[in-house]
Parts: C-alpha cells; sequence; structure tokens
C-alpha cells in the first residue's frame, strides 16, 4: 500500500497471472520468476518422488526450469502452466534416472546381517536413495488422488518407486498422486491413454507388494501427537544414555536398521540388538541428539562425540518407521550433508557435567 499526493493511501494490486504469462512469453524473465515460484515445493517434491535423492531433484527441477523458460513459446494456453511445468519437469526426471540409474536401500543389496559389522565401511559404488527436507505442499492434488501429498514421500513409498520404470513410475505419481487424468498424462508422456493405464496398473501392483499398510500419516494420526513424540523421546534417551535394553525395549520383533551408504543392514530384535550393542551403544562414543522431521516421518537429529573430541558433529539422521507406538524401521542417513540441507548445526557442545 502506497499514498496518493492527497495522503490518502492506495492500493497496489499484484501483477495478473494472465497478465504474466504474456509477459513472461515475450521473454520477461521476472514475469515467469512469479508464475513459477508457488509451484516450486510442489515440483520439487515430485522430482524427489520420481529421483530419490534431493539432490538430483535439484538438478532435475534447475534443468526444468530452464527449458520452461526456454520453450515458452511453445506453451499455447492450451493446459495449465502448472501442467506444463509438470510435463517438462517429469520429462527432465526421466531423462536424469535413464542416465543415473536407480536409487537403492541396503535391503535391495542382499540379505540381512545376523551380526554386526563393527568395521562396516560405506559404498561409493551404489547411488542411494537419500532423505527428503524440503516443504511439502498441501492440497494440489484432486479429490481422486489415491494417496496424500505427505504420503508420497515416505521412505517405504519412495524406495518403492524406484523399483519401476520411469514410464510406470511417472504415470502413478501423477495420476495416484497428483490426480491428473490419464488423458492429460497420456498428453504429457507423449503416449497413449490406454498406455498410460496399462502402465498404471502394472505399477500400483508392484508398490502395493512393497509398502506396509497403513502409512505412516495414519499411524501418526492413530496415536496421537503426543505419543509420537513420546516414541521419539524413548528412542534419543535410549541413544544419548547408550542403553541397549531400553532401545530393544522401543522396537518390533521384526524390526530393520539401516545405515547408508553403509551396505549391511539389520533385521529382528537379536540381529539389531546386537548391532545397538556392539556399535551405536559400545565404542563410538557419546551422543546428542535434536528432533526433526525427514520425508514425512519422525526422525532425530544424531552427533557423535568420540572419545576425546571437543564437540559432537553431524553423524547421521536417523528416520523411525512405526507401527502402533513401536519402533518397526530404523534408517540412519549419514552424512553431515543431510544436516546443511534441513539448516541444523554442524554441531553440539558437549553436555555440561
Amino acid at each position: 500500500m502506497s499514498e496518493t499526493s492527497s495522503g490518502e493511501p492506495s492500493v497496489v494490486s499484484s501483477p495478473d497471472p494472465d497478465d504474466d504469462v504474456l509477459l513472461a512469453g515475450r521473454g520477461d524473465r521476472a514475469a515467469y520468476d512469479r508464475l513459477v515460484r508457488p509451484l516450486l515445493p510442489e515440483l520439487r517434491a515430485h522430482c524427489y518422488r520420481m529421483l530419490a535423492a534431493s539432490h538430483d531433484a535439484d538438478d532435475a527441477l534447475q534443468d526444468a526450469l530452464v527449458k520452461a523458460w526456454r520453450r515458452l513459446g511453445d506453451f499455447e494456453g492450451r493446459s495449465t502452466l502448472r501442467t506444463w511445468l509438470y510435463t517438462v519437469a517429469t520429462r527432465s526426471c526421466i531423462d536424469l534416472a535413464r542416465a543415473r540409474g536407480r536409487r537403492a536401500m541396503p535391503v535391495d543389496l542382499g540379505p540381512a546381517s545376523a551380526r554386526s559389522v563393527v568395521n562396516d565401511a560405506p559404498s561409493g559404488e551404489i547411488a542411494w536413495l537419500g532423505p527428503y527436507a524440503g516443504d511439502l505442499p498441501h492440497g494440489t492434488a484432486s479429490p481422486a488422488a489415491r494417496y496424500e501429498q505427505r504420503e508420497a514421500v515416505e521412505l517405504a513409498f519412495v524406495a518403492a518407486l524406484q523399483h519401476l520404470p520411469g514410464n510406470q513410475r511417472a504415470a502413478l505419481l501423477l495420476f495416484d498422486v497428483l490426480g491428473f487424468p490419464a488423458e492429460e498424462i497420456a498428453t504429457m508422456m507423449r503416449t497413449t491413454t490406454a498406455s498410460v493405464n496399462s502402465a498404471l496398473q502394472r505399477a500400483r501392483a508392484r508398490v502395493a507388494r512393497r509398502v506396509p499398510d497403513p502409512s505412516q500419516q495414519a499411524t501418526a494420526r492413530e496415536i496421537g501427537d503426543d505419543e509420537l513424540r513420546a516414541v521419539v523421546e524413548r528412542f534419543t534417551t535410549a541413544l544419548e544414555r547408550r542403553d541397549t535394553d531400553a532401545l530393544v525395549d522401543l522396537v518390533t520383533e521384526d524390526v530393520t536398521w539401516a545405515m547408508p551408504p553403509m551396505p549391511h543392514w539389520y533385521a529382528g530384535l537379536a540381529s539389531v540388538g546386537d548391532f545397538a550393542a556392539q556399535v551405536p551403544m559400545g565404542n563410538c562414543g557419546s551422543w546428542r541428539t535434536l528432533p526433526t522431521s525427514v520425508n514425512a516421518q519422525p526422525a532425530v537429529a544424531c552427533y557423535l562425540c568420540p572419545d576425546g573430541a571437543p564437540a559432537h558433529g553431524a553423524w547421521a539422521i536417523t528416520v523411525l518407521t512405526l507401527r502402533d507406538t513401536r519402533i518397526s524401521g530404523i534408517t540412519s542417513f549419514l552424512g553431515a550433508e543431510h544436516f546443511t540441507a534441513l539448516g541444523l548445526p554442524g554441531e553440539l557442545p558437549p553436555l555440561a557435567e
């Protein structure tokens, strides 16, 4: 709001989106930026679902935005700008996925280890699935969509998507998550409606075999915020006190623990308990933690201080998967870069004596 020469306030209206489309088509980059800015969170989330790594999602989104800007003359208004941008972003993701291959979790590499591997070393030869720390859009899908926006970034769902070919992955996300009609998806992917429906049928069957029910969102609603916080607090207390028994009391009989980029993983109470006792609760050093959220699931930022070190350094973002009020899955993403993406400090001072 500004003032006129008489001192009366005058209202400065926001640019009209239709005007911005015309201006952007004539080469006005500021108008283009205004048009795409509100769509960036949902486009980035879509790219992450397609590619399962935040840095790949950022690369694909940047590539798509540049391509869309350069090809804006091809946008004839027969669809919405949002549909146009999803078309370009999806094609960029499929191209990048084809070039870089699918992302994996340790469970994809082989059977679980029966005993703890104390000197496990990270594998740089594997393209690992990564955590998602971005903002999540709300209310962007149609009522026909099968998945909530938050459900569609849960670890189990994103990992399952990586087992689909690019066209099936795109069809499932565009239809079941974002709510685009099959006919529109066919145009976006330069194929037929029959091909889209066939891809959807195959993709749904494969994902259903890999994604447990209920979702983490449904579980969180069922147990409530207070109980969810209590589970996280009990987990962090057990870790900071290096109390293996307390941790074992929190988990299910079939619990799993994976630590990408470490290739070994553990399944079952005995195996996970042995790993916990030997490694994080063993001779690693002391721990400090901060609660956070990753992939729309409860998570814990774990800071490690080896014996004799002056501070606790960023070590792993640990994502918890719940079944009722117990932990059925622990996924620790090792690496300080994950803390940066979450806006978390790189180190914490030691606790006062």
